[in-house]
């Protein structure tokens, strides 16, 4: 497949007041470099991106496309038969990638030795109304996944069989494995949601008022930590419940994705852009850092208004994440 390519590198920074009491850090301009990678596909929407098996990077296009991607090989995409959205892509315990169709109402399988001739794909229909958004490898050794509609949580074995537990108020979100065994979710507006693998739910409050929970991933401190588009902050909840509210400098950036750092900080996604004043995003579009103590930093990604959306750690200590808008892969480099 012709692979197109576009690179273009940046270093930039950005430092200002933050609320609540977390510090904001400073880091010198030199000392992180941005790549970004051009799709071959129009308008083909990256979303959510994992780390292979195979050590590459393998992302979801919402327009019907699986993507593989490293610094070595390039760029590779896997037209999904159907088409529809695609939403989220894990690793599963038998190391292929799984994913979810979320208009087409499926869980896919598609293993590292796919090729473009022949993708050895599998998918599995989900019961019920439509569709499937976050996706993780649980505990278990299945897949746990959350339902848009349904206001369930879902789990499926690498076989296929679907088994699915009631969660009235979960409207689907992302759902990751925390550090209990219990598999944690959002898409549960005011509070973050918790199931065990026996199907016992447990919701907790945010804090804040008319909280929507984003991105959720387990921190290197033992805890979870999930992102608040409305509000603008990032959050942390131990496995009793206890939450603690981190605010961005500016409540407006709408954090997304978040995944563990390299470094043992957590980095997320800032998905806004504002322009004002000027014709360039003044707010959003950033790679922001916060330590487990609460000291923020922000990158901003040289594309503008580009919207950054999931994003993970490489193989390669790189952060690599998607550019929604813009249909590019990212990646960053810290020194």
């Amino acid at each position: 497949m012709e692979k197109a390519m576009r690179i273009a590198t940046a270093s930039l920074l950005l430092a200002t007041a933050l609320r609540l009491g977390a510090a904001v850090g400073i880091m010198p301009a030199a000392a992180q470099t941005f790549t970004e990678f051009t799709l071959p596909t129009p308008a083909s929407r990256p979303s959510a991106i994992a780390t292979g098996s195979d050590g590459a990077l393998w992302f979801t296009e919402a327009g019907g496309k699986i993507g593989r991607i490293t610094t070595r090989e390039g760029l590779t995409e896997f037209p999904i038969k159907g088409g529809g959205i695609l939403h989220s892509i894990t690793v599963g315990p038998d190391g292929a990638l799984w994913f979810t169709e979320f208009t087409s109402n499926k869980i896919g399988r598609i293993p590292t030795t796919a090729t473009a001739e022949n993708l050895q794909l599998s998918e599995f229909t989900v019961p019920g109304p439509p569709g499937p958004l976050g996706i993780t490898s649980g505990p278990d050794s299945a897949l746990w996944f959350t339902e848009g509609v349904a206001g369930k949580i879902g789990r499926i074995t690498t076989t296929g069989m679907v088994t699915e537990f009631a969660a009235p108020t979960a409207k689907g979100g992302e759902i990751t494995t925390g550090p209990d065994g219990a598999l944690w979710f959002t898409g549960v507006r005011g509070k973050i949601g918790r199931i065990t693998t026996t199907g016992a739910l447990t919701e907790f409050p945010i804090p804040s008022e008319n909280s929507s929970p984003g991105g959720i991933t387990t921190g290197p401190d033992g805890a979870l930590w999930f992102t608040e588009p409305v509000g603008g902050k990032i959050e942390r909840i131990t496995t009793d419940g206890k939450i603690t509210e981190f605010a961005l400098p500016n409540p407006d950036a709408q954090p997304w994705g978040i995944t563990t750092g390299p470094d043992g900080a957590m980095w997320f996604t800032q998905a806004s852009c504002v322009r004002q004043p000027g014709p360039h995003c003044t707010i959003g579009n950033k790679i922001g850092r916060i330590t487990t103590t609460g000291s923020i930093t922000e990158f901003a990604v040289p594309s503008d208004g580009s919207g950054p959306h999931s994003i993970t750690t490489g193989p390669d200590g790189a952060l690599w994440f998607t550019e929604y808008y813009r249909s590019r892969v990212g990646r960053l480099v810290l020194p």
